[in-house]
């Protein structure tokens, strides 16, 4: 076992990026006793429409901007280190679905001047950008869909594949001009399940230049046995495997997690992805329930528990260069690519 003080002096010293929360109400506090510096928050709701998805950055950009506000927008990589001298977080804003662009690819600009710096192609389904990862056809990237990733390239927004379908996902790395992302996604051939990413796509993905977002989500971490919940032992076996494929340069942390007050708010969303995609969620909520806490790792269920992660890899040998690079360092090299910005 490797010296716990050494574990949180290395936690507390690098810059800890989150590639994933998908709900925030505003509450830093979580994040903070996480030791969290900058996350990608999914702002607008995971099917919102044009209108829903305007109304709720409204909301972002009022946060922020409030005095003593403990958040910044982070709109090119020299942010994320403002935000941290200034004592907030940086907030990367993030969506998950491209439903609000529907056929008008002009709305990239507007969104990208807005301060959306990350954009999933697809949720689970079919939009007009190309099929999700759940469409039993896996049609792959629509026409407009890979004209939506060049004008995504040309605009510095962050191409994120991980709820895109297989097809989609190899079409749009072998298409973008800059490295793509995998925000919150883990190994298929370790955990089967359809969020997961094949070899191939991880491979794809690390070819751009691009990172794999490690998630402690439960189901993606999981061996499909129901008396065993995931912990972080099963979450290395991910990080093993991806890095393997792909080195440490290409691995990063994308928990997956919320970041609010009160975890009981979330309740309608971990009951809407049970009802809505029960080939996802069914069977491990069957095996552990449906509460939030029993969706992530036994040691790892919420964001206070971060310096888990950091510590748990000091005991599985990593160098500290390693987890640094893990915890943030890649994702500030990589935004900088893709944004267009120097990392200084």
């Amino acid at each position: 076992m490797s010296d716990p003080k050494e574990a949180a002096a290395l936690h507390e010293k690098a810059f800890v990026i989150d590639g994933l929360n998908f709900q925030c109400d505003g509450s830093t506090d979580a994040l903070k006793a996480g030791g969290v510096n900058a996350v990608n928050v999914t702002v607008s709701g995971l099917n919102a429409d044009f209108e829903e998805a305007c109304d709720q950055i409204a909301e972002w950009l009022h946060r922020c901007e409030q005095p003593n506000s403990e958040w910044r927008i982070i709109r090119q990589v020299s942010d994320f280190q403002a935000a941290r001298q200034a004592g907030q977080i940086g907030l990367i804003m993030g969506w998950q679905n491209m439903r609000a662009i529907a056929d008008n690819l002009k709305r990239l600009r507007l969104f990208h001047r807005l301060g959306v710096r990350v954009m999933q192609l697809t949720y689970n389904e079919r939009n007009f950008m190309g099929d999700g990862c759940l469409e039993p056809n896996d049609g792959g990237l629509s026409l407009l869909g890979r004209k939506a990733v060049a004008e995504m390239n040309a605009l510095g927004i962050a191409v994120d594949l991980s709820h895109v379908g297989e097809r989609a996902c190899l079409e749009a790395a072998a298409i973008s001009t800059k490295p793509v992302l995998l925000t919150h996604a883990n190994a298929k051939a370790v955990s089967n399940v359809p969020r997961n990413k094949i070899d191939a796509v991880i491979k794809a993905v690390a070819a751009t230049g691009g990172l794999i977002g490690a998630s402690v989500y439960g189901p993606m971490c999981w061996d499909g046995d129901p008396t065993h919940r995931p912990a972080l032992r099963d979450f290395l076996r991910h990080l093993d495997h991806i890095v393997g494929l792909v080195g440490h340069d290409h691995v990063a942390l994308g928990t997956d997690f919320p970041a609010v007050r009160d975890l009981a708010s979330v309740g309608s969303i971990i009951q809407m992805t049970l009802d809505r995609y029960p080939a996802a969620i069914s069977k491990y909520a069957a095996a552990f329930g449906n509460d939030v806490r029993t969706r992530y790792l036994a040691e790892c269920s919420i964001p206070n528990e971060i310096p888990a992660i950091t510590a748990a890899l000091f005991d599985h040998g990593w160098k500290p260069a390693q987890i640094e690079a893990f915890l943030g360092g890649n994702y500030l090299r990589v935004l900088a690519k893709i944004w267009g910005a120097s990392v200084a």
